[in-house]
């Protein structure tokens, strides 16, 4: 029985999917910290930063190839555009600028500080 193309590029994206998913912290509670030597997919979402655009290796507030059915444009990389961004691209690393400047507006993680309790229960008997 001969192969069609098309069940090897499902195929193909399907690993490609399960691997990104491996690499691109997939933990509730998210990565430890966001690093120029960690790799993210595409509209990866960390809460205060945003969304990752892999092809432009930075976060931006809206998902990557957005369409905003008012304007009839696309958001991509940081501008607006007639027309999607039509990238290979759906991993990489960030830069080491918008890793430390997404590491440092991220809202998912504590930071401690007045007012900490340090996750300890002070209960009343």
């Amino acid at each position: 029985m001969k192969r069609t193309r098309r069940s090897k590029r499902i195929k193909l994206f399907l690993i490609g999917g399960i691997s990104a998913g491996a690499i691109a912290g997939c933990s509730p509670s998210g990565p430890s910290s966001i690093s120029a030597n960690n790799v993210y997919t595409n509209n990866y979402y960390l809460p205060g930063a945003g969304y990752y655009h892999a092809p432009f290796r930075a976060f931006y507030p809206i998902p990557y190839n957005y369409f905003d059915s008012k304007t009839h444009r696309y958001f991509f990389g940081g501008q607006w555009a007639y027309a999607p961004c039509e990238s290979i691209t759906n991993i990489s690393s960030p830069t080491p600028s918008a890793a430390s400047t997404a590491q440092s507006v991220r809202t998912d993680v504590s930071r401690g500080g007045f007012g900490c309790t340090g996750g300890h229960y002070y209960g009343h008997a």
